[in-house]
């Protein structure tokens, strides 16, 4: 019987994967698209529950994902990957658990062949986060979050 190939992730580094690669990598969990906080004095990052206006909330994707840069100037654009990108991703998203020697985990639509397993993880933001629209910017300190290693592996 001949041997079955790797999947095209742990057979390709991130910077050699074509687009359909590396958008498939995405699992839709909508983390990526919530405000982060820093701390000035030890550069610590917290998440909120507060969502871009361009998060859809209900499918946990971007709401326009081709034109997000010119509605979000400051949107996350993570190709290509780099160090502070990188930083600024969940701990469970795909291209920061790749990058840092991991394998997709048990829940990402890839292994488990149903994006369903997203939202049954735990891992998706849908029925958790707000709007932007929703929440002052001054009030996003009261937002963060502490789920974020929920469910990782």
């Amino acid at each position: 019987m001949p041997a079955t190939a790797a999947p095209f992730w742990k057979s390709k580094p991130l910077d050699e994967m074509d687009d359909a690669e590396w958008e498939s990598l995405c699992d839709g969990c909508g983390r990526c698209c919530l405000y982060k906080l820093e701390d000035e004095d030890s550069g610590e990052l917290f998440f909120t529950a507060v969502g871009c206006r361009l998060l859809d909330t209900d499918s946990c994707r971007c709401s326009d994902y081709p034109h997000r840069r010119q509605q979000v100037p400051d949107c996350l654009v993570l190709r290509p990957l780099t160090a502070e990108l990188l930083r600024l991703l969940p701990p469970s998203c795909a291209y920061r658990r790749l990058s840092e020697g991991r394998d997709l985990a048990w829940w990402h639509p890839l292994v488990s062949g149903r994006a369903d397993t997203v939202r049954e993880a735990g891992i998706s933001v849908h029925g958790r986060v707000l709007s932007e629209e929703h929440v002052h910017p001054d009030e996003l300190a009261n937002h963060v979050v502490d789920w974020f290693d929920s469910a990782d592996d």
